[in-house]
């Protein structure tokens, strides 16, 4: 009898985490538009795409997700933390979406579901040596990353690299260069072009793109009635005006993908 309990314990065990699995669960459109609110996570350290001004998330995401939002007929409930823990509290169910300058790509897409991207850009090498400048260069360089990021998975290509250096956010990727403690930083090509203004006596040179990519939102794997109405209220605010008076707000130009 022994093993009869023992498969009768297992079956009980199985079906407990078959219905844990199953009570949660992504939000529907349907249960996001009767809540009247959906729940948005970014980082808040990306200037100028989120980032706080005191106490206030603002930033070129932060403008088109309320714009979207808008059109949808909901209010954002906002959520700001690290950038590594964003698309993990996505899988769990904690919020509906993430905004986040996450660029699109194949491993990422096996987690989450992608919106349409929201703009289309690519990391840059910025660097205090005018003779850094292309990947070539970064041969036998320390290199500064945010932890997580594309950038990070694309300078792990370079060949001949010296040292990559991790950092939490990438405020302290740009810090690293600014005191010499690497000799390059890969980052987003308008965050740098933002750094560049805002720090005119750092030194910094903006070199050539490492990569291209297109960045988008995202929601949990599967979800794509909510990714489809995303997928509507960008095309709307695109179609609009609305789109191309928030991005000429933040780069004098219209960053949507071509």
């Amino acid at each position: 009898m022994k093993p009869l309990k023992s498969l009768a314990r297992g079956l009980v065990a199985a079906a407990v985490l078959i219905g844990l699995s199953a009570a949660v669960q992504a939000r529907s459109v349907d249960e996001i538009k009767k809540d009247g609110k959906i729940n948005v996570a970014t980082e808040g350290q990306f200037a100028p795409f989120n980032y706080f001004q005191g106490a206030k998330l603002t930033g070129f995401e932060i403008e088109v997700a309320e714009a979207m939002a808008a059109k949808m007929g909901l209010k954002i409930e906002w959520k700001a933390l690290s950038f590594d823990a964003l698309l993990t509290g996505l899988r769990q169910d904690r919020w509906d979406m993430v905004i986040a300058s996450h660029g699109i790509t194949e491993e990422r897409a096996k987690a989450v579901t992608f919106t349409d991207p929201h703009y289309c850009s690519g990391g840059v090498i910025i660097a205090k040596d005018a003779g850094i400048r292309t990947a070539k260069d970064l041969a036998g360089k320390v290199i500064a990353v945010q932890t997580g990021t594309s950038y990070l998975e694309n300078v792990k290509k370079v060949a001949a690299v010296k040292e990559i250096k991790n950092f939490p956010q990438d405020t302290d990727a740009r810090a690293a260069l600014v005191s010499g403690r690497v000799d390059a930083w890969v980052t987003d090509k308008f965050v740098a072009l933002n750094s560049l203004k805002a720090a005119p006596d750092a030194g910094m040179k903006m070199g050539d793109f490492l990569f291209i990519e297109r960045i988008a939102s995202a929601v949990a794997k599967g979800n794509t009635g909510l990714a489809a109405e995303i997928n509507k209220a960008l095309a709307a605010i695109q179609a609009d005006g609305s789109y191309a008076t928030i991005s000429k707000k933040w780069f004098g130009e219209d960053i949507r993908c071509k």
